[in-house]
């Protein structure tokens, strides 16, 4: 298959290039969307298969399931369950951002993302073109635009040198402003621990809510 560019750099003429977006994805293909860190490769949540393409394309397997792209707050309820009250002022305080949540997922989703053993990593973008597509198409399966081991995408040709025609779309608006992956916090146990480090530190996350450190010990 041929890929498409668009550019979605303007508010005012990407709907064209998001009706593409939209389409691609609804026929279980993928696309690369700007987001508020960097590039992103996507899938439609709730098609195996599409899911399974997108991996295939980073060169990942199911032990490292994607994370999952939300385009509003209200939407952390419907794929989360017992979500800690800690997690959710997080989220008030940092969504649309970089901020990543591995929650318990609801058991009764009809998806399959991996090797999850019932969790969700879930985030909210803050990127205009990212939120627009979200908002019509709902969660997408989103991991960062690059073959594994190698950097991540940080505009929509980057991410093509690498990704070529596994994916469908490609939406282009320049450089990502942040560059830099976001932050992941465990929310899953007794306390809210940093995984990975990333757009956002420990000190603001703790200005909202007890969280440990990746390499605190676990109490």
């Amino acid at each position: 298959m041929t890929a498409r560019l668009h550019d979605v750099s303007d508010p005012t003429t990407w709907g064209p290039a998001l009706d593409d977006a939209v389409q691609t994805l609804a026929r279980g293909e993928l696309v690369v969307l700007p987001t508020d860190t960097v590039y992103g490769i996507a899938a439609d949540a709730f098609t195996p298969p599409a899911v399974q393409a997108l991996l295939d394309a980073k060169g990942r397997g199911r032990q490292m399931p994607p994370p999952v792209l939300v385009g509003s707050l209200p939407v952390l309820d419907g794929l989360a369950t017992a979500v800690p009250d800690g997690a959710r002022a997080l989220a008030e305080a940092f969504w649309p951002g970089g901020l990543t949540l591995i929650l318990a997922a609801q058991p009764s989703l009809a998806w399959d993302l991996g090797e999850t053993h019932g969790t969700v990593a879930l985030r909210m973008p803050d990127h205009p073109a990212a939120l627009a597509l979200l908002r019509r198409t709902g969660p997408l399966a989103v991991s960062s635009a690059n073959r594994t081991g190698q950097p991540a995408g940080t505009t929509a040709a980057e991410a093509r040198e690498q990704l070529g025609d596994s994916v469908r779309v490609y939406l282009e608006a320049g450089a990502a402003p942040g560059g830099v992956a976001s932050t992941i916090v465990d929310a899953t146990g007794p306390v809210l621990r940093v995984v990975r480090e990333g757009a956002l530190g420990l000190e603001a996350l703790r200005a909202v809510t007890p969280v440990e450190g990746r390499d605190e010990a676990v109490p």
